[in-house]
């Protein structure tokens, strides 16, 4: 679900809650809306707000919480690149063709991550790039002519490893941060409230004005979490920059 879609479905949901209760106004007759009856549906209408204002914090919760474990997920992949250069370096010339491979294996790491999340490839089996295998393989086919460079291989092996750990959560965590189930729900409850808001208020430019003020808000707040919950897309999406230039040209 994307967030246009929650903005604009929210919103209708929420306008055609408010059109329902003015138009139950005009055709009940007066006293059906007095005394016990109107105290009833005030006190459900609350009961209805408090449930929707702790499912919203859940939803935030979780959409941040998807956000920060994919951004936290790009940030080891650069650290770890840059680690692993800077041990190749180290290593001697021997490692230079490995270093090239780095470079590619990056930048084409990071446009699969962003291709896959923004068109929704969740679910399809992970496949390591041929240009990743070339890498790997570069890697183990270093001989290491003295303890140092022994000592440096398994510690670039170890963050190889890490890498292509960290790669595969970023694919296996792609995933809807906010179900669709969950959110028809609170889309619902949100229109039964608006319902019984304009159920007891006289229509009138003020009270249609302050109708679709608060409709706006109140879905613009759903756009805001489904956005936050596409850690690669949309408005709020997490910079490749980064991952981009993290690694120095090999001189």
């Amino acid at each position: 679900m994307s967030s246009t879609a929650a903005f604009l479905a929210s919103f209708a949901a929420i306008l055609v809650g408010a059109a329902v209760g003015m138009g139950l106004k005009r055709t009940l007759p007066a006293d059906l809306l007095e005394g016990g009856s109107k105290e009833a549906i005030r006190l459900g209408a609350g009961f209805l707000s408090t449930l929707s204002a702790l499912v919203i914090g859940l939803m935030i919760a979780s959409a941040k919480n998807t956000y920060d474990t994919q951004n936290t997920n790009i940030r080891q992949l650069g650290t770890n690149a840059v680690l692993v250069d800077q041990m190749l370096t180290k290593y001697g010339p021997e490692a230079a063709p490995a270093r090239t491979l780095l470079r590619e294996t990056i930048p084409a790491a990071t446009a699969r991550i962003w291709q896959e999340n923004i068109a929704g490839k969740i679910g399809s089996t992970f496949v390591v790039t041929g240009t990743g295998e070339r890498f790997y393989d570069a890697i183990e086919g270093l001989k290491p002519a003295n303890a140092e460079q022994a000592s440096l291989k398994a510690r670039i092996i170890e963050i190889t490893t890490e890498i292509g750990r960290t790669r595969l959560l970023v694919f296996t965590q792609n995933d809807n941060a906010i179900p669709v189930p969950f959110f028809i729900v609170l889309v619902f409850w949100l229109a039964v409230i608006f319902a019984s808001f304009s159920l007891f208020a006289e229509p009138g430019p003020i009270v249609i004005a302050s109708t679709l003020a608060f409709a706006l808000s109140v879905s613009s707040a759903l756009f805001l979490i489904v956005d936050l919950s596409h850690p690669f897309d949309g408005l709020m999406q997490i910079s490749n920059h980064h991952l981009q230039v993290v690694l120095p040209k090999v001189e």
